[in-house]
């Protein structure tokens, strides 16, 4: 599949070309419900147990800061030269061929995991009601369902994204309502809980720092999914006034609704308690939210969490099937992937880039068959993958500013302008460096090489990805006096 663009020549002539059809609602929607995923609804309490309340605040808050940054820096970019190819286009063009090579093959490559990996636990979800029924059942209807909605169009995603990811954002909304009542004794039928579990035994912090690093890495990949906005940009009906419309208000409701219900579950209950270690789709029993509902008196609370689990599973294969779709049509378009992938049909879908996308998710779901290793190998592979893509954002804007500035143009020509230029790229590589060094530090510790190797995979991948292409077709950092700024749309 690592075709180059003078292969594949006899690909079919495309009939149409992306459409702008995804409305300021859409990318809002998608970026905000993208970040919040099961590991946040079920795993979150992971944090304050192994941190504390306070640990666990300052990490998100930390976190969140650094999401902003990198979705600033994306902005800026996004507006300038909007495009499906997003990040591995910018790094294309503003940094080295070879980087956008490789970043396209790990985005592709770390969403065609996921795809399944959601499919998956949807149909454990779904054993939750119908435990007679194989759940390798539900994970086919599930693929069925994905790959309706985008077969369909631009805007029935978006649509179908809207809604899902609102009803995540309105489950926390009512989490945080009913908590704070809880706190206050409002709601429980108990006194007022106040902020006693926050001094409780060792807290606020637990653990000290290597406590609050370990949540880093954790509170990391529950903000992971943010950056999709950039890709969607390429099919905004107004990318200069959505895309930073976007940002800015999911940054501030992801941040809040991610504060806010940390705060809650530290409230209620104390990092001690065993229900804060649930980190699996079938403990949603477990769940910190589900207990708070319960506290409140709600006896279907599992029931409800669970069909929201649901809800925020199929929402994260709908939206990887089509940012790796967007993203394997983009490799073709730069000439990294075979020519067929980049046909677009009249709907402005890129068809045989999603039905290639679908055949190897489907082929990752039959390794389970056939031993639950290579299965278990392919999902830790991917394990990085996102913090890759957050430190070639990083890397392509600082590269763009300095271009731009270097070219003689001035900053009121950009539509609109990322916030503490150069600290933001930089602050937000550094830190994602750090997650991606730490990600298993204990293995360092102890020299196990399998266990590193497993944490580590993604990025040798990368690695092997980058020096291919740097090495066959002797590409070299781009002079910042050479940076294409042409202010042009990629199809």
């Amino acid at each position: 599949m690592l075709a180059t663009a003078d292969q594949s020549d006899a690909a079919p002539k495309s009939s149409g070309h992306i459409k702008r059809s995804l409305k300021t609602r859409h990318l809002t929607m998608i970026a905000l419900g993208g970040s919040i995923g099961t590991g946040f609804l079920i795993a979150s309490g992971s944090a304050i147990s192994t941190a504390g309340p306070g640990g666990a605040l300052v990490v998100y808050a930390l976190m969140g800061v650094m999401v902003y940054f990198l979705m600033t820096s994306l902005g800026e970019m996004a507006t300038y030269s909007p495009t499906t190819g997003s990040f591995v286009t910018y790094s294309t063009d503003f940094v080295d061929p070879a980087l956008g090579f490789a970043m396209g093959w790990n985005y592709w490559f770390n969403w065609t995991i996921t795809i399944t990996v959601d499919a998956v636990s949807c149909g454990v979800v779904l054993n939750f009601w119908l435990p007679n029924i194989p759940s390798w059942i539900f994970t086919c209807g599930v693929f069925a369902i994905i790959t309706l909605i985008n077969w369909l169009s631009v805007r029935s995603y978006g649509e179908m994204e809207y809604w899902l990811s609102l009803i995540k954002v309105v489950t926390i909304g009512i989490f945080i309502v009913i908590g704070l009542a809880i706190i206050l004794g409002i709601m429980g039928g108990h006194s007022a809980v106040g902020l006693s579990n926050f001094t409780y035994k060792k807290a606020p912090f637990v653990g000290g720092f290597q406590s609050m690093f370990a949540v880093f890495l954790v509170a990391g990949m529950s903000f992971q999914g943010t950056e999709m906005v950039g890709i969607t940009a390429g099919e905004s009906q107004d990318p200069a006034k959505s895309v930073p419309k976007s940002i800015k208000s999911t940054f501030w409701r992801i941040l809040v609704f991610y504060l806010l219900s940390i705060f809650v579950m530290a409230c209620i209950l104390p990092y001690t308690d065993k229900n804060l270690l649930s980190s699996n789709v079938q403990d949603v029993s477990m769940s910190p939210f589900t207990i708070v509902f319960r506290r409140a008196g709600l006896a279907a609370a599992a029931s409800i969490m669970n069909a929201v689990v649901l809800t925020a599973l199929l929402s994260a294969a709908n939206s990887g099937l089509y940012a790796s779709t967007r993203m394997l049509y983009t490799q073709a378009k730069e000439g990294y992937a075979w020519k067929i992938f980049g046909y677009v049909n009249k709907r402005g879908i890129p068809v045989y880039a999603m039905f290639g996308t679908l055949a190897i998710s489907l082929l990752v779901f039959l390794t389970q068959f056939l031993g639950k290793e290579a299965y278990n190998y392919l999902i830790s592979a991917s394990g990085l993958s996102g913090f890759i893509a957050w430190l070639g954002i990083a890397i392509a804007h600082f590269r763009f500013r300095r271009a731009f500035i270097k070219q003689g143009h001035s900053l009121a020509e950009l539509k609109y302008k990322a916030l503490l230029f150069p600290f933001g790229p930089i602050f937000a590589f550094v830190l994602c460096l750090i997650a991606v060094g730490g990600q298993n530090i204990d293995a360092f510790v102890h020299w196990n090489w399998e266990s590193i190797l497993i944490t580590y995979m993604s990025v040798p991948l990368f690695v092997v990805l980058f020096i291919y292409y740097k090495v066959k077709y002797k590409t070299h950092l781009i002079p910042l006096d050479e940076v294409d700024l042409t202010n042009k749309t990629h199809d």
